[in-house]
């Protein structure tokens, strides 16, 4: 039997990135072991999460509830109060996704994305409100005791959300909390309002009394919390804004802890019942490819690719590098990957590509030849998005494009350095500044860092932490779990309580999000407005829109993305080139250069390729040196 009884519907994970320490794979375990129903992610202004959480719980049976708390400022000030928006529908996660976009680019309050009250009325079909307890704008006025501004508060939010408006009451222990309750019980049934019982979680765990030197999750959180703010656990002057009870407590706790009002315990089933987002996931949308006259994109893409191949088999007949070629060879292969192209229905990708690299080659801009498994279709070489012919060199294109294992196509496409901001600017303006946007990555407590940052928040010295993340092993994304069975660092976790504490709250808190960044290279597409299929988020330091959702989220969603990786070593190339076609007569190509140079296989035998793409590193230089490349 599932527990129908209480669905929890206010609750912060990892994502929220100033508070909550759930991971989402947790928090659905969790919810099946309590046979919860139903479970609602609601992180801070943000939806970071909600992908993985939507498949993870329908893949255990548990109903998953999409919703986001808000920091909600009234017109006549900044101050803000939040507000829990739950999705009901699509039309209402279409709404959400667009006032926690708004929050980021129109909304930023001192660094705080924030949801003017005034734009609930465009966006509040679809969607449940919770009041936000006492800390919400309906709870501030009641401990203030303005009753009158209280109902006029809670007329409006009436007014916006008719039925699906609830007051949130909530019994974690905070200060003034029964004082508020009290207050809000009487006027939500003095204006025929629901209410609704929330935990506010924040952990999975309650303390446990006979786990004395395992942190507790309220520890771990707390700790959290002082890491992203800079503070000491120990200072008796820091905020403390969260209790131990802010656990994700079973029906029955949360039946103890409401016996007096069960109506509340039971509209949060009811609420549960109101939701059914239905997520189309997997599925691929591209923008529209605008073709001349009433050609359809197959046909242009076979008339573009045509030609593009005829081209190319003069360019290799007059190359300094030519070579045999036998033209029935390449058209067959070119007639194989147009059908498959076509029949996977990827000939608008292709034609997206193919218009942006080669604009970027028309407009000085230098492009990498192309690297990847995308290097092995003949079909992009013909269009002009790479430089090399794969027959010659017998690359799969299989390797790309795969009917037994259809995946998206992605190609990896290399621009200088200095060009490629004006190739995304030429991409947002073809297809609107509201349908192209960079992916968002997030930032992770990584083992020395962690190790570091609590050693910091616990007020030991800075040399403790240093000595501590100096002995983990020098492997690259190695876990903590991984470097304690190294003898090294064993030894030194276990030589003292201290160290053994640091590193107790250091697994725990380890590969927890703490930042959001942006993808180096991933760009998306959209066919409509990007928030028909992702929130956005503004990244603080580039001042650039990007997805909230990151690289595999994002394409789950449906879209499609795009790489577009700025390159040094094509910069210095093209500086090279410049200098060198300046003082001579003879205008040098790089796409035409002779590939028998012997001064250049011994400059690769003695391994001098510092600056060489690829073949810089040390291991890269010894095995050349092995190698004695010739050819």
């Amino acid at each position: 039997m599932k527990s129908e009884q209480f669905v929890h519907l206010h609750l912060h994970s990892e994502y929220s990135l100033s508070d909550g320490i759930i991971r989402v794979e947790d928090l659905v375990d969790s919810s099946y072991e309590n046979n919860f129903s139903a479970i609602a992610l609601t992180d801070f202004s943000n939806l970071f999460g909600l992908i993985k959480f939507y498949r993870l719980a329908r893949q255990k049976g548990i109903k998953p509830i999409v919703g986001c708390e808000l920091n909600l400022t009234k017109e006549e000030s900044n101050m803000g109060a939040p507000l829990v928006l739950i999705v009901k529908n699509k039309e209402g996660y279409t709404n959400l996704t667009n006032l926690v976009s708004k929050s980021y680019i129109e909304g930023l309050q001192d660094g705080i994305p924030s949801v003017k009250v005034n734009w609930l009325k465009e966006y509040s079909e679809g969607l449940i409100a919770l009041s936000g307890g006492q800390k919400g704008h309906i709870g501030q006025a009641l401990l203030s005791r303005e009753l009158k501004l209280a109902k006029q508060r809670l007329n409006f939010f009436r007014e916006v959300f008719g039925d699906d408006f609830y007051i949130e009451i909530q019994r974690v222990g905070r200060p003034d909390e029964e004082e508020y309750n009290q207050s809000a019980i009487k006027i939500a049934r003095e204006q025929n309002i629901c209410l609704v019982a929330t935990n506010d979680v924040r952990f999975l765990s309650p303390i446990d009394p006979d786990e004395d030197k395992i942190p507790s999750d309220f520890e771990v959180h707390e700790a959290r919390v002082c890491i992203q703010k800079g503070e000491e656990l120990a200072n008796s002057s820091r905020a403390r804004e969260y209790y131990e009870s802010q656990y994700l407590a079973s029906s029955e706790e949360m039946r103890n802890k409401f016996f007096d009002i069960p109506e509340a315990l039971e509209n949060t089933f009811l609420i549960s019942k109101k939701c059914n987002l239905e997520l189309e996931l997997g599925e691929f949308y591209l923008p529209d490819f605008e073709v001349p006259g009433k050609k359809t994109t197959k046909d242009y893409l076979v008339e573009k690719a045509t030609e593009g191949l005829k081209s190319r088999l003069k360019e290799i007949t007059k190359s300094v590098n030519s070579y045999s070629i036998n033209e029935d060879d390449y058209k067959k292969r070119l007639d194989y990957e147009l059908n498959m192209i076509c029949n996977l229905s990827f000939e608008g990708y292709f034609l997206i590509v193919a218009d942006f690299v080669n604009w970027a080659k028309e407009n000085d801009i230098p492009v990498g030849p192309g690297r990847g498994s995308g290097a092995g279709s003949i079909t992009a070489y013909a269009l002009g998005i790479t430089a090399i012919d794969p027959l010659r060199y017998d690359l799969l294109f299989e390797r790309f494009l795969n009917p037994d294992r259809v995946s998206n196509p992605d190609f990896d496409i290399d621009f200088c350095m200095e060009g490629r901001d004006r190739v995304l600017e030429y991409v947002t303006e073809k297809y609107g500044k509201d349908s192209v946007a960079q992916i968002s990555t997030r930032g992770t407590m990584a083992a020395r860092a962690v190790l570091r940052d609590v050693v910091r928040v616990l007020g030991k010295p800075y040399g403790f932490g240093d000595k501590l993340a100096k002995a983990i092993p020098d492997v690259l994304g190695i876990s903590l779990d991984e470097a304690y069975k190294e003898k090294e660092f064993k030894e030194l976790i276990e030589s003292s309580e201290e160290s053994k504490e640091v590193f107790a709250m250091s697994l725990k808190l380890e590969g927890l999000s703490r930042s959001v960044g942006t993808h180096a290279a991933g760009v998306v597409i959209a066919p409509t407005a990007l928030t028909d299929f992702t929130p956005l988020i503004v990244d603080k330091d580039k001042g650039t829109v990007a997805t909230q959702f990151d690289m595999g989220d994002v394409e789950s969603a449906g879209l499609v993305k795009f790489d577009f990786l700025g390159l040094k070593t094509l910069t210095v190339i093209n500086w090279t080139l410049k200098r060198i076609n300046k003082k001579n007569e003879i205008i040098l190509d790089i796409n035409d250069l002779p590939l028998n140079d012997k001064k250049t296989f011994e400059l690769l035998q003695r391994g001098n390729t510092t600056g060489v793409f690829q073949l810089e590193s040390r291991g890269m230089k010894e095995y050349l040196k092995q190698l004695e490349p010739n050819e």
